[in-house]
């Protein structure tokens, strides 16, 4: 989820270096809910792997 979140935001800075600027707010409003969701993700994973004894 990490990848694709770093993916979206790389072609979102190359979208926008070029002048694609509809595209590009497109790109990075999809890397932030990818990362948003490697995040929750991640913490989930944490709090569930803490639990096992």
């Amino acid at each position: 989820m990490l990848y694709w979140a770093v993916v979206f935001f790389i072609v979102a800075l190359i979208a926008g270096m070029l002048g694609f600027f509809g595209i590009a707010g497109a790109a990075a409003s999809i890397a932030k809910i990818f990362f948003v969701i490697f995040l929750v993700l991640f913490v989930v994973a944490l709090i569930t792997g803490r639990r096992r004894l």
